[in-house]
């Protein structure tokens, strides 16, 4: 039989994190496990259980429950090999070395367990709310962290030069970088006649930015 299919041979890196390609990311367990978007897993080989990641801590309880923020994650364990995807988005690799990021929840795809997270506020008052960006997740620790894109990203040095985003379009930002959220609102924007956006997220300090062409894809029910 004749095929070209070969091109799509699994990858044979023995990396616990590593890319099958732009949209499809391959993790190796052994004997440990790590924490994933739930409902990413597309396919794995090997003994792995699945099981709901809980939110490790009271105050992290609270704050999911108050907030909505990181409610979809799910804990892996056992010894295999497990593939991870969401809808076709680009997925990239950072890792952590005793280091902190801020990632916009849909944004994140999986972490090592190695890594701590908590759930973050800014500051916005009642533009936060409008945005949909008040909370976040922040990550700290060593390890393996892999996002997810809607398109090709841009990092931009937010010590260059005052930064702005759309809160949906930045995905993840470093330690050292403040943020907070503007409003801009008024009375042609809120008839749809405004030029640009009403909310958006104000970004200082130095370190970078990562911001995607998307302002994120809808979210559809089950």
């Amino acid at each position: 039989m004749r095929t070209d299919l070969q091109q799509y041979t699994e990858t044979t890196s023995t990396d616990d994190f590593v890319l099958q390609n732009s949209k499809l990311l391959k993790v190796r367990l052994s004997g440990g496990e790590i924490q994933v978007k739930r409902g990413s897993m597309v396919a794995y080989q090997g003994e792995v259980s699945f099981e709901h990641a809980g939110s490790g801590g009271i105050g992290r309880m609270i704050k999911k429950a108050t907030t909505g923020e990181g409610t979809t994650l799910m804990k892996m364990s056992g010894s295999g090999e497990v593939f991870l995807a969401d809808t076709a988005q680009e997925i990239h690799l950072l890792y952590l070395e005793g280091e902190t990021i801020t990632v916009n929840g849909p944004s994140l795809l999986a972490f090592d367990s190695d890594i701590d997270w908590d759930i973050t506020t800014m500051s916005g008052g009642v533009a936060g709310m409008m945005a949909g960006g008040l909370f976040n997740t922040s990550l700290t620790g060593t390890g393996y962290v892999a996002l997810l894109s809607d398109g090709p990203p841009v990092m931009l040095d937010v010590g260059a030069a005052p930064t702005f985003a759309d809160a949906q379009a930045a995905i993840t930002w470093s330690a050292g970088v403040t943020v907070s959220l503007k409003t801009e609102v008024s009375a042609k924007a809120l008839i749809g006649r405004s030029s640009g956006e009403s909310v958006q997220m104000a970004f200082s300090g130095e370190g970078w930015l990562l911001v995607q062409p998307s302002e994120g894809r809808p979210v559809v029910a089950a």
